[in-house]
């Protein structure tokens, strides 16, 4: 999957501080300079009216801006942390460009994986990365030889239809990863879907005396988003994962039919849904 850089801590180039302990700052330095000079202003300082008290907390304020200004400027230049134009300067570095209507996160991960997979052609990132800047549906890609020769699968799972990729996709990667400046020269490279794994699903669904009927109705295309939203590459398909999206509140049980095993998939496939056979088996407490 993309990596995001998620995690890592901001940067701090300079300590924040608080307007409070800014402004108490402020002034222990005013009141010694103010004595230097022989003037003794510790009894009005802290006046609310007092102009002078006015203008520290001035800039005091200022002081903690500045401070926050800065820190954001360093943010700027970190990957993991610019964003917007920002991060379109930053990527471009890397000979990465934003596509029409791609999010920063997106933008970001594209770039890790540009970098990781530039320092050799051919590698699976280098791949990786080309098919990322097809096409923003792309949601993950996975990138195996076949045997020992030269044959190179490259498995595109989409952002839409749930995760199924359809031909114009393949076809938009195909054309990126088939480039003379992308493909090395002694691989053949054949793209395909990810979604290799088809499984049918059918369960009885016991409802709570009180449960709506529209609990039951909206299971199916629950259970698909979560699949959509959870599942990917190397997600295998068990009965108690299916189970659990099913018994949602309002169902007070689940017996799956179907299927029988589990559906173990390799890291380079996904499952997909077939059929969806939810049948209304009564209510029970």
């Amino acid at each position: 999957a993309l990596s995001t850089l998620e995690g890592l801590p901001p940067p701090q180039a300079i300590s924040v501080t608080s307007e409070a302990d800014a402004l108490a700052a402020i002034k222990a330095v005013f009141v010694d300079l103010a004595t230097s000079y022989g003037l003794d202003v510790s009894g009005i300082i802290d006046l609310e009216g007092e102009p002078g008290n006015i203008q520290l907390q001035v800039g005091a304020f200022r002081e903690v801006l500045y401070r926050a200004a800065i820190n954001d400027a360093v943010k700027a230049n970190l990957l993991a942390f610019a964003a917007r134009a920002d991060l379109d300067h930053l990527a471009a570095f890397y000979d990465v460009v934003r596509l029409d209507g791609e999010t920063d996160a997106r933008l970001r991960a594209r770039t890790v994986v540009a970098i990781s997979g530039r320092s050799t052609a051919g590698s699976e990132d280098w791949y990786k990365s080309a098919a990322f800047r097809a096409s923003i549906r792309v949601k993950d890609v996975a990138v195996y030889r076949i045997g020992t020769g030269p044959d190179i699968r490259i498995a595109v799972l989409a952002t839409d239809n749930f995760g199924e990729p359809d031909a114009a996709l393949l076809a938009a990667v195909d054309a990126e990863v088939q480039k003379n400046s992308v493909r090395v020269i002694s691989d053949r490279i054949t793209v395909v879907s990810a979604t290799s794994a088809t499984v049918n699903v059918a369960a009885d669904i016991w409802l709570l005396p009180t449960t709506p009927m529209t609990v039951f109705d909206s299971l199916e295309a629950l259970l698909r988003q979560s699949l959509a939203d959870e599942g990917g590459l190397g997600f295998n398909l068990t009965r108690s994962w299916l189970v659990s999206k099913l018994q949602v509140p309002g169902v007070q049980k689940v017996s799956l039919t179907a299927p029988m095993p589990d559906t173990i998939v390799d890291d380079g496939a996904a499952v997909k849904l077939g059929t969806v056979a939810l049948t209304y088996k009564g209510r029970d407490r």
